[in-house]
């Protein structure tokens, strides 16, 4: 079953449509004009639109453009008395599933509609197969403590608690958050994925709760946030710890409630949402250096998991390594590529500092400059025999994790022209080498 909008501005037509798709177990809601649909829109997510093509101030085409515009997932399907080709063909081009020539039969329209839904099923399936795929590799393990992480995550999917994920940058907690929801009863919910660290306080408290027209300058419309986008479902915020304090209050507020205000209105919105957290940073010191909320630590911390860093798990890296060079085969049209022994045994002596990202990254490379099919240790970044010769170099050395990591910061730092290519070469965002430059004291 579906949720389905129709916009239709003859009563008799919108009603009668609305019954009848209500009677077959569809959740249904009605506009009359194309303003009052994108109002809707904006408030709710739907999977399929039933438009009017002739209707004032905003006809169909238009609708539909500016439906693609703001929820390209939705399936549009226009209806029509004045049916040309010209007509027909705008809309197919503008990405309509269908185009319905009145009068019709309900049995006609019924079977256009579930068979656009099918479509859309499918679609939004395939997406999640791909997704699934991507993510696949990281999630086959030999390593014990992984194995363990994984049980635990999905026994806690089965229940409505929020789950609080740490570990360090590029460890896979995005991964693992979406596995949650996947074994979740929310899992054919949406999925919606909120970072802290991209956005200025302002805008990302507009981007979780929303905001009214008028709450600021540029806000010309309503605006639904990503919690209202998430009802039923899940949302992942990633990296926490940087919620400003007022953000942090708001929030704590939605925790307790599952309840919020738009920015600028009175509103009380209610929302279903199942909440998944995560940092790189350890809250209970952010805590105790008063930069976190406490209250709100104790919110997020009903189950912790601790996503181990790729050097916890040295068995599950060349295996990493040799599935994430075959999917970058297959998107570099590459086939056949594999790893030398020499390249092999530079990947499984590395640190990977950067975890997972780092190494997904480096794969990534090799499989587009490796001059045949078998990636040699020219074709592997400098980085990985650098550290090795190091650590033969001084074999004694007592320097902590923290020691070695500054270390090589500031050694990608020194080889890279830009803060964006040393990010990437550490496998992190540049928000996180900010932070770390910060924080070991880097200029």
């Amino acid at each position: 079953m579906g949720r389905i909008l129709i916009v239709d501005d003859e009563k008799n037509i919108r009603t009668h449509l609305a019954t009848f798709f209500e009677g077959s177990g569809h959740r249904v809601a009605a506009a009359e004009t194309g303003a009052q649909a994108i109002k809707l829109i904006d408030a709710e997510s739907f999977d399929l639109v039933l438009t009017d093509f002739r209707m004032a101030e905003m006809n169909g085409l238009e609708l539909l453009r500016r439906i693609k515009q703001q929820s390209p997932d939705t399936v549009v399907i226009l209806m029509t008395a004045f049916a040309t080709i010209d007509n027909a063909v705008a809309a197919m081009k503008a990405g309509a599933y269908d185009y319905l020539t009145k009068p019709f039969s309900l049995n006609e329209i019924e079977q256009v509609v579930e068979r656009a839904l099918e479509f859309q099923r499918l679609r939004l399936e395939n997406r999640a197969l791909r997704d699934t795929v991507e993510e696949r590799p990281f999630l086959e393990t030999k390593s014990p403590a992984m194995r363990h992480l994984l049980e635990t995550a999905r026994q806690a999917a089965a229940s409505d608690v929020t789950v609080l994920l740490t570990g360090e940058s590029g460890t896979g907690k995005n991964v693992i958050a979406r596995q949650i929801h996947q074994w979740s009863r929310r899992a054919e919910r949406p999925f919606v994925v909120v970072n802290c660290t991209t956005l200025s306080e302002h805008l990302l408290e507009s981007e979780l709760f929303g905001h009214v027209r008028g709450a600021f300058t540029g806000a010309v419309k309503d605006k639904p946030g990503r919690l209202e986008a998430a009802d039923g479902g899940t949302v992942f915020l990633d990296e926490i710890a940087d919620l400003s304090p007022p953000l942090q209050t708001k929030f704590l507020r939605f925790v307790q409630e599952q309840c919020f205000e738009r920015v600028g209105g009175d509103r009380t919105i209610r929302v279903d949402i199942r909440i998944v957290a995560a940092s790189n940073r350890d809250l209970a010191a952010e805590v105790a250096a008063r930069r976190f909320r406490d209250d709100l630590y104790y919110r997020l911390n009903v189950i912790t998991l601790r996503v181990p860093a790729l050097r916890e798990r040295p068995e599950d890296i060349l295996p990493l390594a040799e599935r994430l060079l075959s999917s970058a085969a297959i998107r570099n049209r590459r086939p056949g590529l594999s790893f030398s022994s020499d390249a092999a045994a530079a990947i499984k002596r590395y640190r990977w500092s950067g975890n997972v990202r780092e190494l997904r990254n480096a794969v990534e490379r090799a499989a587009v400059l490796a001059r045949g099919q078998i990636i040699v240790p020219d074709d592997l970044p400098d980085e990985l025999f650098r550290e090795s010769a190091a650590a033969f170099a001084e074999p004694s050395t007592t320097a902590s994790l923290e020691d070695l990591e500054r270390e090589h910061i500031v050694r990608v730092l020194a080889e890279s022209p830009t803060l964006e290519d040393a990010a990437e070469t550490l496998g992190i965002n540049v928000s996180t080498l900010w932070r770390k430059r910060k924080r070991y004291k880097i200029d």
